[in-house]
């Protein structure tokens, strides 16, 4: 299975019906996809992915290989509790931890803000575009977010000599609302369950963006919407670069299904079928509408 690509530049045109329609099957059979006429720049992307390279040779890859896990590495290891990864997470909103002693530099965090400014943006977009197909209020995502948390989980899958052992990531969905990720243009490893097999995420091609929904997603859709099943394979062949931010509601976020997406419950059966009969014939959504406003 192809991973599906949604052109963002289709919603500005002529053929915006076709490309809501498109999205909306999209969102509801996969849950995971590429963007591309995004709005980020593509110069910004190169830049996040040069100094993430440059800080984990700096920093993190030796401290890796010198670990209980990279050093112990074998047929004892369980795979079932332990992540080939090495990584660290930058808070951006509601307040940013970009300051904090990860050794970034004043270089690596400027590009950092410039691109999840414009990212934050991205997400907000593909928010107003969730809640308008799901025949919400256009800007019902981005309220029940608000003030959205927004942060940058920057990790590097080594090189494993033996990766049959143990996963890069093991299987997962993803907490919060809208997944945005810049991954590595050569090596794979990112794999999605859906239809009872895994799917493999290609690196990156051109400047694309990556995009799952989290479990808030699904519970905002009432299901119609799903967080998928992923994890990462650990690679004997390089190391791999992994960007994920993270547009999730804030903290105190109150997070449930929006009305409009609830069947009406409660009613008594004779009830239903005293509405039925006068409207039989008529739209089953409208009816299951009036049911639930009648029982206000």
């Amino acid at each position: 299975m192809e991973v599906p690509v949604i052109d963002l530049a289709e919603f500005e045109s002529e053929e915006r019906s076709k490309a809501m329609s498109r999205f909306h099957q999209v969102c509801g059979n996969w849950g995971f996809f590429w963007v591309e006429n995004h709005g980020v720049d593509a110069g910004l992307m190169e830049e996040v992915k040069r100094h993430v390279y440059s800080h984990y040779d700096k920093c993190l890859k030796e401290r890796f290989y010198d670990s209980e896990l990279a050093k112990g590495l074998g047929p004892q290891t369980d795979a079932a509790e332990v992540d080939w990864e090495t990584t660290y997470f930058v808070q951006h909103q509601p307040e940013s931890s970009m300051e904090d002693d990860l050794g970034l530099g004043v270089e690596f965090r400027e590009v950092m803000d410039a691109y999840v400014g414009q990212l934050t943006k991205l997400a907000e977009k593909l928010a107003e575009l969730v809640s308008e197909n799901l025949g919400l209020d256009k800007d019902h995502l981005n309220k029940t977010f608000a003030p959205p948390f927004v942060g940058t989980k920057v990790a590097m899958y080594p090189r494993c000599r033996q990766p049959g052992l143990v996963r890069g990531l093991r299987g997962h969905s993803d907490a919060g609302g809208i997944i945005l990720l810049l991954q590595d243009d050569t090596v794979p490893g990112l794999e999605f369950f859906k239809d009872g097999e895994w799917v493999p995420v290609t690196p990156n091609k051109g400047s694309r963006i990556f995009v799952n929904f989290g479990d808030q997603v699904e519970v905002v859709s009432n299901g119609l919407y799903r967080s998928m099943w992923h994890r990462v394979l650990a690679d004997e062949h390089g190391s791999r670069l992994s960007v994920a931010t993270f547009y999730n509601p804030g903290g105190d976020a109150i997070v449930g299904p929006a009305p409009k997406l609830l069947y009406p419950g409660g009613y008594r059966f004779q009830d239903y079928l005293h509405y039925y009969f006068g409207t039989k014939f008529s739209d089953k959504g409208a009816r299951f509408e009036a049911i639930k406003e009648m029982l206000k």
